[in-house]
């Protein structure tokens, strides 16, 4: 199924009397029913982009600092039975519920009911990712427990972090990558959901969670890809952050061709030569590229760089960038 850029709108080119007439129009339309209240001597400056995912939407929403408000009258007027996972990637935000307040940070999850009245405020500029999940693939594919009441993460455990930075690299990669013109859909439906099944079938199942090797590996991979400046990455670091053995993850790995230890040696030799063959990189010698990507030595990076593509890292930079004695 192609990507289909639901819509993509912007407040900016509107007249500043009619912008929250606009975004609300358009949120009935492509999102939910809401009203919208603004508190900036510009008015409301927002933008919103929808992208279908097979089964899901994804929404990437940017604004200066409003309130949202899914009043009882406007879920009535406006019925919509999705689960929402919000992720708030800039700012901060204050969700009222009919069971309390819920204070989120950049980095924050909050997931909620869409049948149920909410109000969520943005004091300043904010950012989300937001992903519509319809009540029925929620059920069947994250948890079959109702979402009572809204229920944050992100401040919980290490693996819990994990899961949340994956969602948001995944949905923001994707999103780009859809703006380009690819077919993300069944990838990211597939990641997205077991990402959010990980989440909150411990709490809302009875029954006890068994995490898709699927969304383990996406976490694995971008756990790596956030930590691979750091010397001591290692496959027992990498099981840590994912919440399993060694020896599973391993069987995590499998699928790929390689082991842990193998795929962040090939990350950070891949980096590594990006950055040498970069001319905005050329007054970095091969020592300090090196250093920069984990490696323990310029003599160890200097061997693994050859096995892996032939050459050394100096023979791989742009002429000019060479120096006048070769450091590798």
């Amino acid at each position: 199924m192609p990507v289909l850029a639901v819509s993509t709108v912007s407040t900016r080119s509107v007249a500043p009397a009619d912008r929250v007439e606009f975004w609300e129009e358009h949120n009935r339309r492509a999102l939910v029913g809401l009203t919208c209240s603004p508190y900036s001597d510009q008015g409301l400056l927002a933008s919103e982009t929808n992208i279908e995912l097979g089964d899901i939407r994804m929404a990437e929403i940017a604004g200066n600092e409003h309130v949202i408000e899914r009043t009882p009258r406007t879920c009535r007027a406006f019925p919509k039975d999705s689960v929402f996972a919000t992720l708030l990637t800039a700012g901060k935000g204050v969700f009222f519920h009919a069971g309390g307040c819920l204070l989120l940070e950049a980095g924050d999850l909050v997931l909620y009911d869409t049948r149920r009245s909410y109000l969520f405020g943005f004091p300043s500029a904010m950012r989300q990712l937001l992903v519509d999940i319809p009540r029925e693939v929620f059920r069947q594919r994250c948890a079959e427990g109702d979402v009572s009441a809204p229920i944050l993460f992100g401040r919980g455990s290490a693996s819990e972090g994990a899961l949340i930075s994956t969602l948001r690299s995944t949905l923001s990669d994707s999103a780009t990558r859809a703006r380009e013109g690819a077919d993300v859909a069944a990838d990211t439906e597939d990641i997205v959901l077991d990402l959010v099944r990980s989440l909150a079938t411990p709490l809302l199942d009875d029954r006890s969670v068994s995490v898709d090797r699927f969304s383990q590996l996406a976490v694995a991979k971008d756990y790596v890809d956030r930590h691979l400046r750091d010397a001591r990455l290692c496959a027992e670091q990498v099981a840590e952050a994912v919440g399993v053995s060694t020896r599973h993850l391993s069987r995590i790995f499998e699928p790929t061709g390689v082991s842990p230890s193998r795929h962040i040696l090939e990350q950070r030799l891949t980096k590594a030569r990006e950055q040498l063959t970069c001319t905005g990189s050329r007054d970095l010698t091969v020592a300090e590229v090196s250093h920069y990507w984990g490696f323990a030595s310029q003599a160890h990076f200097t061997r693994v760089f050859r096995e892996r593509f032939g050459q050394t890292p100096g023979e791989v930079r742009p002429v000019a960038a060479r120096p006048a004695s070769s450091d590798g």
